[in-house]
């Protein structure tokens, strides 16, 4: 390749080769906080000049999404997925929240039940 070719760099493999950090223009942080459990969902709202990986996102999250199932769908690191969808929590295209507990973890005794359980099996 030339260094005028406008050819995108491919690997039969791997697919594009362009490292995680160029994609979300070497940040690292999230603006908002998210955890892998967080459910992100869209707001309808499609802001102007995002990146293709954004759109991705957004179309992955029409009904509320796990972080974890986003990352995993776009194949990108979950650091940058969060990056991405902080970007679009911000833009206001997308919202968040926290998933909602199972169990009062700190219910003594639904832990002395589960203990139980667990010491029967």
């Amino acid at each position: 390749m030339t260094a005028g070719d406008d050819d995108v760099w491919l690997d039969d493999d791997a697919g594009p080769l362009v490292r995680p950090y160029a994609v979300i223009s070497g940040r690292t942080r999230p603006a908002v906080e998210l955890d892998l459990l967080s459910l992100v969902v869209t707001t309808g709202a499609d802001p102007v000049g995002m990146a293709p990986e954004h759109a991705k996102a957004l179309a992955l999250c029409r009904a509320p999404t796990s972080v974890a199932e986003v990352a995993a769908h776009l194949r990108l690191p979950v650091a940058v997925t969060k990056v991405l969808l902080a970007d679009l929590v911000h833009w206001r295209a997308m919202t968040t929240r926290a998933p909602r507990p199972v169990a009062d973890l700190t219910d003594r005794d639904l832990l002395e039940k589960l203990l139980d359980g667990l010491q029967r099996a």
